[in-house]
């Protein structure tokens, strides 16, 4: 079920006049090696949310390919698991708040992040979209997969320009 609650604020391209659309559950995709633009992603969903509204963050930390994951390969290295273990543990730290909660997952980036969209009952995925290069032309790859595939609304951020010296 989605809801989707009209609030007054200022005016948003697409709304009505004086209204914009504003969600219940957000979920917010930030990478594990997320920057600024993580901050950003989450200072947008508290634009749009309703004032009892929710967030999640969701990070989703990629499998290793099969002929990587025997268990000789993390007896050869055991610092893998760990180093997989301490950023999901660093992205909990850094953005769980009294009005956002922090998921981790492991998996398919686009995969992991719509079937959180769907089993959590979010309204709206606002997600950051990295600069693409010539084989993601509009959005990066996940930005890409999630827009396509949604079953709720989606807000992408980009990058903004950098400015000229």
């Amino acid at each position: 079920m989605t809801w989707c609650v009209r609030h007054p604020r200022p005016v948003v391209a697409g709304a009505p006049e004086g209204d914009v659309m504003v969600y219940a559950k957000i979920l917010v995709p930030i990478a594990p090696g997320y920057g600024e633009e993580a901050h950003r992603a989450l200072k947008v969903a508290r634009s749009l949310l309703t004032p009892h509204g929710r967030i999640t963050v969701i990070s989703v930390i990629e499998e290793l390919p099969a002929y990587l994951t025997m268990d000789i390969y993390y007896a050869v290295d055991p610092s893998v698991r760990e180093n997989q273990m301490r950023v999901g543990e660093s992205i909990v730290e850094a953005f769980t708040t009294d009005d956002v909660e922090v998921v981790t997952r492991n998996g398919h980036p686009t995969r992991a992040i719509l079937d959180e969209a769907r089993r959590g009952g979010h309204d709206c995925i606002v997600i950051p979209s990295a600069q693409p290069g010539w084989e993601h032309y509009l959005l990066g790859s996940t930005a890409a997969g999630v827009v396509r595939q949604a079953h709720c609304s989606v807000h992408v951020l980009r990058q903004p320009e950098p400015k000229d010296a």
